[in-house]
């Protein structure tokens, strides 16, 4: 999860030492550049086999996006608040598609990775996830660099898939295996969990899109700060453009933070409000709403309002 540091507690690029880690099927696989392959299959005209230097002479792009964590998909509203906005480097997915030549049946992309286990009561299965094809081809990156540097073991080295609009169970790491195919897979990470019924709907739909959110990071939750007068900050993300945060302290209205604008990566949006902070304990809480008119539902769900709790002492 994002930590904060008292000397930039909230840097826009959060440092790979500091990003989450999360795996559903026991320890991640032991990957060799030298050895690895990702296999392209299913309705194309030309089925691939490239290795790492074939995927390195192919176009490269480089973006920053948001990544976060939808939760655990046994507890699908509990918010986990891990959320990180980093650099990614790597091959377009469209040049690879490009390359093997989808065939007019084809719909989806199925992205498999090299990691494989036990869960929810199967055994030995893989962690798989679909897309749409043309969203796909679209949005997603093979992305080989995080901040600058090769991906780490543990963060899906030598190449996963970055889908950088969408919760961060669809980047499939240790990528090693794209499939396209006409319909969605049945499978336990891509109909069984991951689904949900959004507000106002009755049909579940696959967990995509991220939702609107925001997250206070200045001050740090349970500190002691100095009474009167500071900056309250953090970030706030979704699939589309935030455009207005509100911060509430204690029981007083809500009011609108200072929010930048998001440029043409999809990065998250640092929003800053000025408070009167009286000596005591005070409760502060942020609410973002974004371009879709989605707003962050007060309680009840994974995207929530984030509170902190601080104490503010004079002199302190």
């Amino acid at each position: 999860m994002f930590k904060t540091d008292p000397q930039a507690p909230d840097r826009f690029v959060t440092p790979v030492d500091e990003v989450f880690v999360r795996n559903h099927l026991g320890p991640h696989p032991r990957l060799d550049r030298a050895t690895w392959s990702l296999t392209v299959e299913g309705l194309v005209e030309r089925p691939l086999r490239l290795d790492f230097q074939a995927l390195l002479g192919l176009p490269q792009t480089s973006l920053t996006a948001v990544h976060e964590c939808f939760g655990n998909p046994l507890h699908p509203t509990v918010p986990t608040r891990a959320v990180t906005n980093l650099e990614w480097s790597g091959v377009p997915l469209s040049a690879v598609l490009e390359l093997a030549g989808p065939r007019p049946q084809a719909r989806h992309v199925w992205l498999e990775g090299a990691d494989r286990g036990d869960f929810a009561g199967q055994s030995d299965v893989s962690f798989l996830k679909d897309l749409p094809l043309d969203q796909a081809g679209a949005e997603v990156v093979l992305a080989h660099t995080m901040n600058g540097e090769p991906l780490r073991p543990n963060h899906g080295y030598p190449v996963r898939a970055v889908a950088p609009l969408m919760f961060g169970t669809n980047s499939v790491k240790w990528l090693s295996r794209i499939v396209l195919a006409a319909d969605r897979p049945e499978h336990l990470f891509t109909t069984h969990f991951y689904t949900r019924v959004l507000p106002g709907e009755s049909e579940s739909r696959p967990v995509r899109e991220k939702d609107v959110s925001s997250k206070l990071l200045t001050p740090a939750d349970g500190s002691t700060v100095p009474a009167g007068a500071r900056e309250i900050a953090g970030y706030a993300w979704s699939t589309t453009e935030v455009t207005t945060v509100e911060v509430a302290v204690d029981d007083a209205d809500w009011q609108p933070a200072v929010l930048d604008r998001r440029g043409p990566d999809p990065t998250w949006q640092r929003f800053r409000l000025r408070a009167d902070l009286a000596p005591g304990p005070h409760r502060i809480r942020c609410r973002a709403t974004d371009s879709a008119g989605r707003v962050q539902p007060l309680d009840g769900d994974r995207n929530a309002v984030h509170e902190i709790r601080v104490v503010a002492e004079d002199g302190a």
